[in-house]
């Protein structure tokens, strides 16, 4: 272990774990490749449950490597029972463990443009030669599936990705369901788009790997679809290992090692270019003043939120 590894916080993967072993590797493999394309940064990752290895030998294997400080990365798309926590308490206990060995904890992975930009392909991809413009998406359905959770918080987050898809990207409607814990799901979902009115329907899974909850979506889409032949029904794929993901994580590895708390700039229309909100990115911003403050001529603003030299409140 040389002094200059040692000096930089290494990166810990945090997974959420799977019975499906194709996307337990995919996982793995995608711990690898961070690790190929970061070579000055030492990387382990493991699982809360289910897969092999687990979180606590992860760390240890850090350790081993002479790593005393860690930023752990939760590799999951909403904050549900497991990012707020599995991992947290996984986590404290590796602190006694290693008595030596500090961390800080980052956010998990969505909604972020860079994985709406991922699932808008997914989409595409789905859709082949049938979508050759823009236009043509005036008449597509999109059922967002997320994982489904009893924690209604991570439930509302699918809602918002899905509320971010929809936005300036043409679709008649983006509509959620969920495979497991959550109302409404697969077969409810698709249900509800044909009230809406939709005559074709893309089901886009939520979800980073492939696994058995994926599958499982599928599943249920090639059921209903068989039951309603009426209706065009396609199943997108997966976000999997894509560039965008893999930046993604070392944008979330900066922010937890350099404190960088936000609020939620991820899909604020004043720093990210969103679909047909372009010309919002950097706009200065006027304070609102309320006219039951004294001192509202004076131009008093509250929150306000700085973005590469401007500033606007939330």
């Amino acid at each position: 272990m040389t002094t200059p590894q040692a000096a930089k916080p290494a990166l810990l993967i945090a997974g959420h774990g799977t019975r499906d072993e194709a996307g337990a590797e995919a996982f793995r493999d995608f711990v690898r490749e961070l690790g190929r394309r970061n070579p000055e940064l030492p990387v382990a990752g493991g699982f809360i449950e289910l897969s092999p290895p687990p979180l606590g030998e992860a760390v240890t294997e850090l350790v081993e490597r002479g790593v005393k400080r860690f930023a752990a990365v939760p590799l999951m798309l909403v904050s549900a029972g497991h990012a707020k926590g599995d991992i947290p308490a996984a986590l404290a206990r590796e602190k006694e463990r290693h008595p030596s060995v500090s961390y800080t904890y980052g956010r998990p992975l969505g909604p972020h443009p860079a994985l709406l930009k991922v699932l808008e392909r997914r989409l595409d991809e789905a859709l082949g030669d049938s979508v050759r413009s823009p236009e043509d998406r005036a008449d597509i359905t999109v059922l967002l599936v997320g994982r489904g959770s009893t924690d209604p918080d991570a439930n509302a987050e699918v809602h918002k990705a899905a509320r971010l898809l929809w936005e300036g990207r043409g679709y008649a409607g983006v509509e959620t369901a969920f495979v497991s814990l959550a109302a409404p799901d697969v077969p409810s979902g698709l249900d509800r788009c044909v009230k809406l009115g939709a005559k074709r329907i893309v089901v886009l899974p939520y979800f980073l790997f492939t696994g058995i909850l994926p599958d499982r979506v599928r599943h249920q889409t090639d059921g209903w679809a068989a039951a309603h032949p009426g209706i065009e029904v396609r199943s997108a794929d997966v976000i999997g290992p894509e560039p965008e993901l893999l930046d993604l994580v070392m944008e979330r590895y900066r922010e937890a090692v350099e404190g960088d708390l936000r609020m939620n700039c991820d899909s604020c229309v004043y720093r990210i270019a969103l679909p047909g909100f372009e010309d919002k990115v950097g706009l200065p911003q006027q304070p609102h003043f309320h006219p039951d403050d004294d001192g509202h001529h004076h131009g008093h603003g509250h929150g306000h939120h700085h973005h590469g030299g401007h500033a606007h409140a939330h």
